[in-house]
């Protein structure tokens, strides 16, 4: 094949992908949960350029202010400015997410693969593990874990690890099974490919498009469990901001100021919100079954 030939191959290759990803950014919905979670990466990642307070800096005699030109959310109970714990909340709840995601996303491929191309005994035996781990309550594994390791952010990533790795697992397994059989696959069996090249020249390129659409679903869902783990001092410890740990201040000083729940709970609705259009704009360009113009 000659190289010009091989570039046009190149390009058709990769012309459907950059087609879908448009598409995707076509969709209002798409462009507006692409500009919340850029928003939400802008601030986390500039949170000390934007916000002119340290997070955890006590004022006890500015306790309870109103919003205000210095305080554009106000302050909490000991003085400390909430716009700049919510924006550090925001850089904590990625500290978790990424991490979380990325490595239970490489767990998940390899037992994935090795679940759906191993033998039949080794494929039930790892079932049986991902089935075996996913039996436990999230709230009680948190517990056990919080007891043995004490509260911490390696805390929420071991927890999310535990539960997102055998679901990316399981998913990826019926993918591999799906495609175990395919012709191109069995073509490069033929040929004297090995395990490993067929795995990730031929499989893998096939299923990580989808999986990724699901990992940008998930992201907001493990934000909200760093939150709640914070809420229920299982997580993040003060006076570390996080929005779970804001949100349970705002629960108990409710009637001194509504600021440090709204400052707790509103990142979380408006990263659930993006990630969950940017996901699904993507999941509707990328399958066609879901495309309204077929």
């Amino acid at each position: 094949m000659s190289v010009q030939a091989s570039d046009s191959a190149v390009a058709l290759g990769r012309a459907p992908g950059w087609t879908a990803v448009s598409r995707g950014f076509a969709d209002p919905l798409g462009r507006l949960g692409l500009a919340l979670v850029l928003l939400l990466l802008l601030t986390a990642v500039f949170a000390d350029v934007i916000s002119a307070y340290e997070p955890t800096k006590m004022l006890p005699r500015d306790r309870f202010l109103g919003p205000s030109y210095e305080h554009l959310l106000g302050t909490d109970q000991l003085g400390r400015d909430l716009f700049s714990r919510m924006l550090h909340g925001g850089r904590v709840a990625l500290m978790v997410a990424f991490p979380a995601i990325g490595i239970s996303l490489a767990l998940g491929i390899f037992f994935g693969l090795a679940s759906g191309y191993a033998p039949k005994w080794l494929d039930n035996a790892l079932l049986l593990l991902f089935d075996a781990i996913r039996s436990f309550p999230t709230v009680m594994l948190a517990l056990a874990l919080a007891t043995i390791i004490g509260p911490s952010l390696q805390t929420v990533v071991v927890v999310v690890i535990l539960f997102s790795a055998p679901a990316y697992a399981r998913i990826i397994r019926t993918q591999t099974l799906a495609l175990r059989s395919a012709e191109f696959v069995l073509a490069s069996v033929a040929t004297g490919a090995s395990i490993w090249r067929v795995l990730g020249v031929h499989v893998l390129p096939n299923i990580i498009g989808p999986i990724l659409i699901l990992v940008s679903m998930d992201l907001p869902v493990v934000i909200t469990t760093e939150a709640g783990m914070s809420f229920l001092g299982l997580g993040v410890r003060p006076p570390t901001p996080s929005w779970g740990s804001i949100l349970n201040d705002g629960y108990s000083f409710i009637r001194e100021s509504p600021w440090l729940a709204i400052a707790g709970g509103l990142p979380i609705i408006i990263t659930t919100i993006g990630f969950t259009f940017l996901g699904e704009a993507l999941r509707d360009a990328y399958d066609p079954k879901l495309r309204k113009d077929g």
